[in-house]
């Protein structure tokens, strides 16, 4: 355990022959963003800020993703998402770990166990699951400090702290290399850590100012979406920010229509005679002074006033009218007739759900929940699923890399060991998603009608591990499993039948 920064290094130090290192002019592909620093004869050199091409910071897009997160309808979607995503019940956790494909002794795996159950305190998780599960997808990212004990790691992690999204920022220090065989110039990542400071989202020229942590004292999970040109991370809700501003311009738009044409007005036809100009428009004066009724509601106070002072853009028309006319006469201008049509919004408000992939039947609260078949689920709410399946997957990160740095602080594995059975270990969410219930249920039904159907034709056609693997989509360890279960409890009945009968 080697103190880098402000933080600490879980790996330890590899001896120069046991250190081996591809050496290649491409960089490894990366899905997070950070300010690049030239780096050179040991001071730094030009700063290079990969992030931000001619548009916004990362931390003013944090900032108008949750701004676009206000929005109603954009609210509502989240909630959906952050609902499928995350289970709560009172009996379990939100979050199990799963370990069936990992060859290790049963001694370790439960050490994995309860120290993946210390980490889930760490964080409070079934309590901050939603929390921290919202925060990420509107933000694209979230950072978690790993506070230890640097006289005693071997106590492991004492605290997970949230970051500020907007107060930290990844750099990594490079230098050019050449290419010796083919002359070409590359990149060569020197160094990586994390910078905080509570002004980083405020000031944005230098971002090198702050507080330096190591690349292992700071957990952090992104969308792992990234921008068109691959130099930054974006969140979920970047797609959706052009439809929420349209559909904050319709509506905007739409009440000043409602206000402006929903009334009607009248034209008043005033007749001036033969009077000159100037006394023809001091005499229409005169006639809307005395006749226009402006009277004013003063909600503070509840009292209903006579206001002439103001001008409205409701008032009525008034036109002079030459002698020869029809006298004076009041008619009637009508409002707007199609105040009631709202078909461009609701065509915005569409687009937005779909730009989130959130089924557009769930924009109607109407809509009854019906209980039926599989077959009766719609596709959107499959797609739905499994993209809920998909950000879980991604915001598992955050646990993973936690579990990783516990278990090598606890010294229960090393970082060779994580290496190779990182993939063995996978995070199940707690399913209270009906649609996906009914379609496991629906699937099952169907395959024990059909091996029913082929009862006649086992023994003679086909074998009946041919239907338990194939219809029933039995593994190897499910048949023994299965078998074994299927042997105990049949011995268990003829034992309890047996004692019943030498009582009788």
């Amino acid at each position: 355990m080697a103190i880098n920064l402000f933080g600490f290094e879980i790996s330890k130090k590899v001896s120069p022959q046991n250190s081996v290192e591809a050496i290649s002019p491409i960089p490894k592909p990366t899905d997070e963003s950070s300010a690049t620093v030239a780096v050179g004869g040991g001071y730094y050199g030009q700063y290079v800020d990969l992030s931000n091409t001619d548009t916004v910071s990362d931390h003013e897009l944090i900032r108008k993703y949750r701004e676009a997160a206000m929005q109603p309808e954009c609210d509502a979607a989240v909630s959906d998402i952050v609902d499928g995503a995350i289970a709560s019940s009172d009996e379990s956790s939100p979050v199990d770990l799963s370990m069936n494909d990992l060859d290790l002794p049963d001694s370790v795996k439960k050490k994995i166990i309860n120290e993946f159950n210390r980490v889930l305190k760490l964080y409070k998780f079934n309590r901050n699951a939603a929390d921290y599960f919202r925060n990420w997808y509107v933000d694209g990212k979230a950072y978690f400090n790993v506070i230890i004990d640097p006289n005693n790691p071997q106590k492991g992690i004492i605290e997970l702290r949230p970051v500020e999204s907007t107060h930290i920022n990844k750099v990594k220090e490079v230098k050019q290399e050449t290419d010796k065989k083919t002359g070409l110039e590359y990149e060569k990542v020197v160094d990586e850590y994390y910078v905080y400071s509570p002004d980083l989202g405020n000031n944005g020229v230098d971002k090198l100012n702050g507080i330096k942590f190591a690349n292992d004292a700071i957990i952090q999970v992104n969308s792992g979406i990234m921008d068109p040109d691959k130099t930054r991370t974006v969140g979920h809700l970047h797609k959706s920010m052009k439809l929420v501003n349209q559909l904050r311009y319709m509506e905007d738009s739409l009440v000043v229509y409602r206000v402006s044409r929903a009334p009607e007005r009248r034209i008043f036809y005033i007749d001036v005679g033969n009077l000159p100009k100037g006394k023809a428009e001091e005499y229409v004066q005169q006639v809307v002074s005395r006749y226009r009724n402006k009277l004013v509601y003063d909600a503070n106070t509840g009292n209903i006033s006579d206001d002439r002072r103001h001008m409205s853009m409701l008032e009525d028309f008034y036109l002079p009218r030459r002698e020869g006319g029809r006298g004076t006469e009041i008619t009637t201008l009508g409002g707007g007739e199609n105040l009631g049509q709202i078909e461009d919004v609701q065509f915005f408000q569409r687009k937005l759900y779909r730009a989130l992939n959130v089924p557009v039947a769930r924009l109607e609260q109407d809509t009854a929940f019906s209980v039926g078949r599989a077959s009766e689920v719609s596709r959107e709410e499959v797609k739905f699923q499994k993209f809920i399946d998909r950000l879980r997957k991604k915001f598992s990160f955050m646990l993973m890399d936690a579990l990783r740095i516990q278990l090598i602080l606890k010294g229960v594995i090393t970082e060779k060991d994580w290496g190779d059975i990182e993939e063995s270990i996978n995070i199940s969410f707690l399913e209270d998603n009906y649609f996906a219930e009914l379609k496991e249920f629906e699937i099952l039904r169907e395959r024990l009608e059909m091996s029913q159907m082929l009862e006649d034709i086992v023994g003679k056609y086909i074998s009946d591990k041919y239907v338990r693997t194939v219809i029933l989509k039995q593994s190897e360890e499910d048949i023994m499993r299965l078998d074994a279960e299927i042997e105990e409890e049949g011995s268990g009945d003829d034992g309890e039948f047996d004692d019943e009968d030498e009582n009788i």
